[in-house]
């Protein structure tokens, strides 16, 4: 069992940047890759960014080049660094969990574990 808590969302300008934090419960995180994803008012939840417990990545191609996530599986910790944020990037971000190390499933129906979702807003 996994438990997922999202932090660090907020309300940004265009141009600027945040760093969404997901803190994990369970001593088994290391064995689960990590993704972000990100649901927008009358959209559907979308693929962001994953990252394997060996740290192999994958981006939405919408974010390639403005976000990065990365892990510390010491800390039980998965973070996404935005920059360059447009206000398409307006949504809730949701951090979520899956056992196996494959970042090229993008559903939301190949993940086990999500947090509550932070809101992030980017003003124009």
């Amino acid at each position: 069992q996994v438990q997922l808590v999202e932090s660090g969302g907020g309300l940004v300008q265009a141009g600027g940047s945040l760093r969404l934090s997901c803190a994990a419960s369970g001593r088994t995180f290391s064995r689960y890759t990590m993704a972000w994803f990100r649901q927008a008012p009358g959209k559907e939840r979308e693929f962001v960014a994953a990252i394997s417990w060996n740290r192999r990545t994958n981006y939405a191609d919408s974010v390639k080049g403005r976000f990065t996530i990365s892990r510390d599986n010491a800390k039980n910790t998965v973070d996404l660094q935005m920059n360059s944020l447009k206000p398409e990037d307006t949504a809730v971000y949701y951090c979520a969990a899956r056992q196996g190390d494959s970042v090229v499933v993008t559903t939301t129906r190949a993940y086990d574990y999500w947090g509550r979702g932070t809101q992030v807003t980017v003003s124009s």
